[in-house]
């Protein structure tokens, strides 16, 4: 659906009277030299899209990608427009979950159209910020392609800042003294790593020619906004790598308890082996149908065959225990 669409002039919004969907009349009204039309539309139809892109002369090739979704951060030109393609992130902490959105935003001279799909990255509250700024939305279009990839980026960071703190958790499992299970969580964890690592590593290209100042139809002197943009998400990079040797160490750390713990159980056993073995050795001997046998016939044969066989456990148990295999 269209969410909103106005047109703006010298960092403000022009009273234009007319439907969110009426494209002439939002063009006709673009009349100065650096007035835009900011359309906003999310999880648009075939047909949103197409009169969208029928009315601002959108290339076929970028409108199919807006229109499919599920495309990698890219920055793209088409003739005298761009096109570039931001993935959106959001955490569910109950699930351990990241999930991803995109944003596809179409940028020429006169016009910004920007597509999101899924729930990341509210692009209504954003707007309404940058019209409270009229000095950066007097910049034209790229102000609004710098507060939609700033708040992408800020987005980015808030993940990330929750993936840590359940690495963090999974950490202090794995190294307690309890015994637990966290190969599933650790796993998990990783897989969304992975799935951020997605979204923000080819993103870093597009910042960097932005924060360069070498795109065309981008307004140089935006280029200190995005360099900001492009600092965020190379620290959100270092953040990703982090947690990802993290996870890995703390997967070594619980395969290597899990040995340990084998290893303990394996004592255990062995000593209630020992300790079972003795006297199972001892009435055995006695057990045996033989006439001639050292003590047979001794009044106390019975009660020095339980004491041995309760010295020799006593001893081997205390010398196990001493060991530390019980």
């Amino acid at each position: 659906m269209i969410v909103d669409s106005a047109v703006y002039r010298k960092g403000e919004r022009v009273p234009v009277h007319c439907q969110t969907h009426d494209y002439a009349a939002l063009l006709a009204a673009a009349t100065e030299k650096h007035d835009f039309v900011w359309v906003g539309l999310t999880d648009p139809s075939d047909q949103e899209l197409s009169d969208v892109a029928r009315a601002f002369g959108l290339h076929p090739l970028a409108v199919e990608d807006a229109l499919n979704a599920h495309q990698r951060p890219k920055l793209d030109r088409y003739e005298d427009s761009l096109f570039l393609t931001l993935r959106t992130l959001w955490y569910i902490d109950e699930h351990d979950a990241v999930e991803t959105g995109e944003i596809n935003i179409f940028i020429g001279e006169r016009y910004v159209v920007t597509v999101r799909h899924g729930q990341g990255s509210d692009l209504h509250a954003r707007r309404i910020d940058l019209e409270a700024n009229h000095k950066v939305l007097g910049h034209g279009p790229s102000a609004v392609v710098y507060a939609v990839c700033d708040r992408v980026v800020d987005d980015y960071e808030s993940v990330a800042a929750s993936l840590q703190d359940d690495v963090d958790e999974v950490e202090s499992s794995v190294f307690s003294p309890d015994r637990t299970d966290d190969s599933v969580r650790i796993y998990t964890l990783k897989r969304e790593v992975a799935e951020m690592r997605r979204a923000v590593m080819p993103l870093k290209e597009p910042m960097r020619q932005l924060a360069d100042g070498r795109v065309d139809g981008i307004d140089p002197e935006a280029a200190p906004y995005f360099a900001d943009v492009y600092d965020h998400v190379a620290r959100t990079a270092e953040a990703i790598d982090e947690l990802d040797t993290l996870l890995t160490a703390a997967f070594q750390g619980h395969l290597a308890r899990i040995s340990v713990q084998q290893n303990d159980d394996m004592r255990k056993i062995s000593a209630g082996v020992a300790l079972a073995a003795v006297p199972t050795l001892i009435a055995g001997v006695y057990g045996m149908n033989f006439a001639h046998m050292p003590e047979l016939d001794w009044r106390f044969g019975y009660a020095w065959a339980l004491g041995l066989m309760a010295v020799i456990v006593g001893a081997l148990w205390a010398f196990f225990k001493k060991s530390g295999w019980l």
